[in-house]
């Protein structure tokens, strides 16, 4: 079976067979995959990755916090995932005096494990097709809201009839532009700990220079551990929970990895787009994502000044600054990717031919006016976009931006109740006020608005009514209006918010200039204009039925639906790029902690390196994590197709074995989400042999060493 590239097949152009491309869902791995993987080197069946009544590989893949992927690694529910997505938990742990993510943690007891205040895993337990029962309820002479409210009424009936009373999640979401819709079961355990990290300068080591970079030599990984009731059962914290016995657990393998060995990796990507029309692509490129750019690096730059200043507000803010950073860098990326290679264009040539096929006679009464259609609503809301991503690069940064609002919203009521509502809901609002000001430097907080309100003023556009009075009274300059709204706000900090509850006024809630101004902006972000909702509800309409054209042209055709945060696997090789100057590899698809060393600067915050790794390496004291020509593996390439939500996956041999966790995609394929570049887009991984030298020979905590099966 040959994997399919996501374009128009023969009505556009050919589907490109290439075996590294397709994310795809598990309960149809037997009949699309199966033959295919087995042929290239998997030595499981399909059941063995995915099975309803027996223990499988889909058992140990866990939705970590989210927004990443994680796996379980021992018969004790112990967790390996990227130290990017335990990075919050991570920050949110340390102080100044125990600064675990500068310096790492790990624990040698499970009593010394230590619990963040929300954090949870996902396991997956099963899914079906429900797209008969919920399409056969309605039709195309429906308005969109009338189809969406009697399809959300059936989700509802799906997910009641699946959850088992409240004992698991059910998620009912739609496929090809809702052209298919799947339910998925999970079920969630919301006390997990943390057991181990690497310090900042192994887990992070590059920082944002070499993010989306090849060749890499990042120690991104972390480890937690998930705990249950005594039945095995999801439980709050409790001292008196147990590790989780899981169904299934991977093995960890030590042999190694040659170019061309078979690689499967299986997580949660988001989101991809590759049905995306040239106008949604060329919407991104000349609006949205140079706006996403600015937003985010202007935010970066006012958060790192501070950042800089004192240790106690960089990890505060080391997790928002990290996140707006990797997205910032990621948005770059794809600009000059889709740019590069022309993408829009291309696909505007296979719409042309679309076209050409929609207006026979045949396909004209439901195809006909597909792409018109779609071409005006890009053309509609060009302008909207740009704005809407300046908006929500403040939104992003700027904390006294959206928590005015946010806590705001509660205190009228709070101020209009009686006696007996306000006591009803004071603990809630302190909770609320207690969590969005626990951490919070005002001084940052205050720089991040005025700069962010500045841009936003100068460069979006259409903009939030209240902010053009203002900026029209202050030449765009925030500077002035922002340090007085601080002085004068009940939102300047948690104290002042309180004082408030003791004496709650609805008219200085009212007047109070930061609640105004955030209102202001949320308003602005949720407003509704009615021209641009009915372009929408006709957007939709021809976008579903663009796909189904390409679908109903080809019903043999072999598709896999773009990421949407569900189980998906991808199946390839390892693979390396074009070799390169900058690698001391003999070939370039994985690097070396020789390499590693190479890039160290000392006291630099990016590629600093702590002095026990400098020791181990220059006594060459690997352990048995070296390779077997003697060099210790670091980061390694395969053309496994992945994206955001990936992060931690687990790539997997073909025996079922664990020989890395993925974290990153390379830049020169960055145009990945809306096309795939069969010669260029690879999955960037931490080998698994890297992890362990780590956690053993690094930090002697022999204790998880003892804890995996591992394969030598």
């Amino acid at each position: 079976m040959k994997k399919l590239w996501m374009c128009l097949l023969l009505i556009t152009t050919s589907f490109a067979a290439f075996a590294d491309e397709g994310m795809w869902f598990l309960m149809y791995l037997k009949r699309l995959n199966e033959a295919d993987m087995q042929k290239k080197g998997l030595r499981l069946s399909a059941e063995e990755i995915y099975s309803i009544n027996h223990s499988s590989l889909k058992d140990a893949i866990v939705q970590f916090g989210g927004g990443c992927t994680a796996e379980i690694v021992s018969d004790q529910g112990l967790v390996f995932t990227n130290h990017h997505c335990g990075y919050g938990a991570i920050a949110e742990l340390s102080t100044p005096e125990n600064d675990h993510l500068t310096n790492g943690f790990w624990a040698k007891t499970k009593s010394e494990e230590l619990k963040p205040k929300s954090l949870s895993v996902r396991f997956f337990v099963r899914m079906d097709d429900v797209s008969k029962r919920i399409l056969g309820l309605v039709n195309n002479k429906m308005t969109e809201d009338e189809r969406n409210k009697i399809i959300a009424a059936e989700i509802a009936k799906i997910q009641k009839e699946n959850s088992e009373n409240g004992k698991y999640v059910v998620e009912v979401k739609s496929f090809y532009q809702g052209n298919e819709y799947y339910y998925f079961v999970y079920q969630d355990y919301n006390d997990v700990r943390l057991v181990g990290t690497p310090p900042n300068s192994i887990g992070k080591f590059g920082g944002d220079t070499d993010n989306w970079e090849w060749p890499r030599h990042t120690g991104d990984f972390s480890i937690f551990r998930v705990y249950a009731d005594r039945n095995g059962n999801p439980a709050e914290y409790a001292q008196d929970n147990v590790p989780l016995k899981p169904k299934h657990f991977l093995p960890v393998s030590l042999k190694g990895i040659q170019e061309g060995d078979f690689a499967m990796i299986l997580g949660y990507p988001g989101r991809t787009n590759r049905w995306m029309p040239s106008g949604g692509i060329n919407q991104n490129v000349k609006f949205a994502y140079p706006a996403w750019v600015e937003a985010s690096k202007t935010g970066m730059d006012a958060m790192k000044k501070f950042m800089d200043q004192d240790q106690a507000v960089k990890l505060n803010y080391a997790s928002k600054y990290s996140q707006v950073a990797n997205y910032w860098k990621n948005r770059q990326g794809m600009i000059d990717a889709l740019t590069l290679h022309k993408t829009a264009a291309s696909k505007a040539k296979d719409e042309v031919k679309f076209d050409k096929w929609a207006n026979k006679a045949a396909n004209k009464a439901e195809y006909g006016d597909v792409i018109k259609i779609i071409n005006a609503y890009y053309t509609a809301t060009n302008e909207k976009a740009r704005h809407d991503n300046y908006l929500m690069g403040m939104i992003r940064s700027s904390a006294i931006a959206t928590l005015p609002y946010t806590i705001g919203s509660g205190l009228e009521v709070y101020a209009a109740g009686d006696e007996a509502r306000r006591k009803d809901i004071l603990p809630r609002l302190k909770s609320a006020i207690d969590a969005g000001y626990e951490k919070m430097y005002l001084p940052l907080e205050e720089q991040v608005l005025i700069d962010e309100l500045n841009l936003y003023a100068k460069k979006a556009g259409n903009i939030a009514p209240y902010v053009a009075e203002l900026a029209a009274k202050n030449n765009n300059d925030f500077t002035a209006y922002i340090k007085e709204s601080v002085k004068n706000s009940i939102f300047a900090s948690a104290e002042r918010l309180n004082n408030y509850l003791e004496n709650p006024n609805a008219e200085i809630l009212t007047n109070d200039p930061l609640y105004k101004l955030s209102s202001a902006l949320i308003s602005k972000y949720r407003q509704e204009d009615p021209s641009l909702k009915v372009e929408q509800d006709k957007f939709d309409g021809a976008y579903r039925k663009y796909v189904a054209g390409v679908l109903a042209s080809n019903p043999k055709g072999k598709f896999y639906p773009d990421a949407n945060s569900t189980l998906r696997l991808s199946y390839g090789s390892i693979k390396g790029l074009p070799q390169d100057p900058r690698n001391d590899a003999d070939k370039n698809f994985y690097t070396t902690l020789k390499g590693t060393v190479a890039k160290y600067k000392k006291g630099d915050e990016e590629f600093d390196l702590p002095q026990r790794l400098m020791d181990l390496y220059k006594n060459k004291d690997y352990g048995r994590y070296a390779d077997k020509k003697g060099y210790l593996p670091v980061n390694f390439l395969s053309d496994n197709d992945i994206t955001g939500g990936n992060s931690g996956s687990p790539v997997i041999n073909g025996n079922g074995e664990l020989i890395g966790l993925a974290f990153d995609g390379n830049i020169e394929a960055m145009a990945g989400d809306v096309i795939f570049d069969h010669k260029l887009q690879r999955t960037i991984s931490v080998d698994i042999r890297y992890v362990l030298f780590i956690i053993d020979k690094f930090a002697g905590a022999t204790n998880i060493i003892d804890e995996l099966k591992i394969v030598e």
